[in-house]
């Protein structure tokens, strides 16, 4: 997997870089399928004028589509950590579509209401 950081300024580049490289990992055991150079994930951090906030935002290009993610908080690392969320959230539903989910019904016991 190709992670590339834009935008990002010094003071927020090591708590950012640390909370990637923790997700990104968790990224990798649901992406084994594809061939790993096939995979970028494009981070940008912004910093909000008139609010302090920073926006995180995210773009993992897959060879079946694109997602995007963004996620805002009060420091970089908790915008970071919220953008990652969204963009779990986006890949297990994109993965159901691939494998059909919709399609096969799942049985429910009888008498469960």
């Amino acid at each position: 997997m190709k992670v590339t950081f834009s935008h990002i300024p010094a003071e927020s580049r090591q708590p950012v870089e640390e909370e990637c490289a923790r997700h990104v990992e968790k990224l990798k055991r649901w992406l084994k399928r594809y061939a790993p150079d096939l995979i970028q994930l494009h981070t940008g951090l912004e910093k909000l004028p008139r609010k302090t906030a920073y926006e995180f935002s995210l773009n993992l290009a897959l060879p079946t589509g694109m997602l995007h993610a963004t996620g805002s908080a009060a420091d970089a690392r908790t915008s970071a950590k919220a953008a990652f969320a969204e963009l779990e959230k986006q890949l297990k539903r994109h993965q159901e579509k691939l494998r059909k989910d919709y399609i096969w019904k799942r049985k429910r016991g009888r008498g469960v209401a």
